[in-house]
């Protein structure tokens, strides 16, 4: 088919219309007046020509909050159509003019992203971010926070910040966003770590630190770190995931710069804490910092499972083994100490030796960080007695804790240095009145407290077996002589001058036995009454018997105690208080003399 004619190129270009091309562009043209309308109203004229901070008012102020909402909308629809026209027609005159609003407009943006930032720095104070959000924020699975953020202040804050990121990161200002964020952020954690009393010191001026200096900077590193873990960090990481939800490698970005280095500040001073010297005092303390970190630990990886943070995560839990094995270090001392302790001092009247109760103090401590040690302490390289819990060696080693068996160990040792100090005493009975005395503490010490879960009851009762076993030796070598100057084998009747020289040996035996014990000392008041009562029964019965075999009534002369009352001359006996019998008066015959000397009570 032939053409009647041939159409001009400016025809052919009118008969060719781009509708997509001359849509977008009119799309252009629309929200480049938009934004135009919005940056006339609040961004001054010396803005627009000259770049100038000046603005007319804040767009994101609580009264003008929508306006602002409205201009991240328009500029969020100028860059969608700068796009559109770009795609269909990159030399449109009108992109030089949408680009240099746009950057107009980011400027502005930015400034009123760092002033929400520092004007609401109490708003976004990361405990009271974390204070709301806790119930709904898992780091993890990076799950947005603002759906369970109740309706507030905050909230619009957070809403708003949001908003402006978003805008900004994809409008190619995501520097400029980042660089403003982060200097805002790291100032407030920096200054919130400062206000919490937390000292950064260096190895070596922790090494030079007196105790007391350095104790006070533990209380101070143990409150901090709750309140940095807890709500510090935490609130910072769910601040901003939040912020910016839509670009996670952002938030990461943000998050690990911002935390980092006081982080890892702060998990580098317990290290520095373990490798001080490492004393029996300093042990509890010690196990503070390494139970508080050991609770956290959990909080910490999760608040620091990024990739960028996982040093954060190596450094906590280098501390935990390094201050575990100082707690190891400090408790083996701890036992050496005891070991080692070679005083040759008489603990007067067998009472309780210091060391027993410093070193029971000292365990009774240790088991209130049961759960801790647990996780710390080490075996024993001796073994303990097969006896040891009232059990078989066997069912102890399948069932009995590391934590039983080193606390079990380190009375243990206790033990065996009160029994060599028990040979320092000459008499015999007192020996056993002091191994008495110190073993009943000690179990009192474990029934009272924690220990006792952690020991066990069989092992309190077969100690207090020890404790009666140890009595009854005192009683048969204290009392013995006194309880045997009137024993006969029961069938024989002696004349009355053998008679009279048993009851003068027995008087004599009775005020010797307790001039010596005078001075003798029972501190607890239930074991005091118990051997008391014990040593009466004894003596009334047996006196009871001869007085009852013999006509003693009439030996006036000789006749010093009623068996009845012998109780009553033991009252003053184990409170080292030094009296001696002859404070107590004497027995003197009445006419119903006879009857009293016979209500034996036995």
């Amino acid at each position: 088919m032939m053409l009647l004619f041939k159409p001009s190129t400016a025809h052919a270009k009118r008969s060719k219309p781009r509708p997509y091309q001359s849509f977008s562009e009119s799309l252009l043209l629309d929200s480049i007046e938009a934004t135009e309308s919005f940056t006339k109203k609040w961004i001054s004229q010396d803005h627009l020509s000259a770049c100038s901070s000046c603005t007319l008012s804040s767009i994101f102020s609580t009264e003008n909050r929508v306006e602002g909402r409205k201009f991240v909308d328009v500029i969020n629809s100028l860059q969608y159509a700068i796009q559109g026209v770009t795609l269909v027609n990159p030399e449109s005159h009108k992109l030089t003019r949408a680009h240099n609003l746009l950057s107009t407009a980011m400027k502005h943006l930015e400034k009123e992203f760092y002033r929400v930032l520092k004007s609401n720095r109490r708003n976004l104070d990361p405990e009271s971010v974390s204070i709301r959000s806790i119930p709904s924020f898992n780091p993890r699975k990076k799950v947005s926070i603002y759906s369970n953020v109740p309706k507030s202040e905050e909230a619009d804050i957070m809403t708003d910040l949001q908003m402006i990121a978003d805008c900004m990161i994809s409008s190619g200002f995501e520097n400029e966003c980042v660089r403003t964020y982060k200097k805002i952020r790291r100032s407030i954690i920096v200054d919130s770590l400062s206000k919490l009393g937390f000292e950064n010191l260096s190895f070596g001026k922790i090494q030079k630190l007196d105790w007391e200096s350095m104790e006070k900077n533990i209380k101070k590193w143990l409150e901090a770190t709750k309140i940095v873990i807890n709500n510090l960090f935490d609130g910072e990481r769910i601040l901003c995931d939040h912020v910016f939800s839509t670009s996670p490698s952002v938030a990461e970005s943000c998050f690990s710069e911002i935390t980092l280095d006081s982080a890892l500040t702060l998990f580098i001073f317990p290290v520095s804490v373990a490798r001080c010297r490492k004393t029996a005092e300093k042990i509890f303390l010690t196990l503070d910092v390494y139970q508080t970190i050991s609770n956290l630990l959990p909080r910490i990886e999760e608040i620091f499972s990024y990739d960028s943070t996982s040093a954060v995560r190596f450094q906590a839990a280098d501390s935990l083994r390094s201050l575990g094995e100082t707690i190891n270090y400090m408790v083996a001392e701890f036992e050496a100490s005891i070991a080692k302790e070679a005083s040759k001092s008489v603990i007067p009247g067998g009472g309780v030796h210091p060391l027993t109760r410093y070193v029971m103090n000292f365990v009774v401590f240790l088991a209130d960080y049961n759960e801790s040690l647990a996780g710390v302490l080490t075996e024993s390289d001796l073994p303990l007695p097969e006896d040891y819990f009232g059990g078989d060696k066997s069912d102890v080693g399948e069932t009995a804790s590391t934590v039983t068996t080193r606390l079990g160990w380190l009375i243990l040792v206790l033990l065996c240095k009160i029994d060599t100090k028990s040979r320092i005493y000459e008499n015999v009975a007192l020996s056993y009145l002091f191994l008495a005395n110190n073993l009943h503490y000690v179990i009192s010490k474990v029934r009272k407290s924690n220990l006792r879960v952690v020991l066990g009851d069989e092992w309190v009762a077969n100690h207090q077996a020890k404790v009666c076993q140890y009595l009854e030796k005192y009683e048969k070598v204290a009392w013995g002589e006194v309880l045997t100057s009137l024993s006969d084998d029961g069938t024989v009747v002696l004349e009355d001058n053998v008679a009279k020289e048993r009851l003068k040996r027995f008087n004599e035996a009775f005020e010797e036995a307790f001039r010596k014990q005078s001075g003798w000392v029972v501190p607890d008041s239930k074991m005091r009454e118990g051997l008391k009562d014990s040593v009466a029964k004894k003596l009334t019965y047996v006196a009871s018997l001869f007085y009852e075999k013999y006509n003693v009534e009439t030996w006036e002369d000789i006749v010093r105690y009623v068996p009845k009352d012998l109780g009553n001359y033991l009252s003053d006996l184990y409170l080292g208080t030094g009296k001696t019998c002859t404070n107590v008066p004497s027995f003197k015959p009445t006419e119903s003399g006879r009857s009293q000397l016979f209500e034996s009570g036995h």
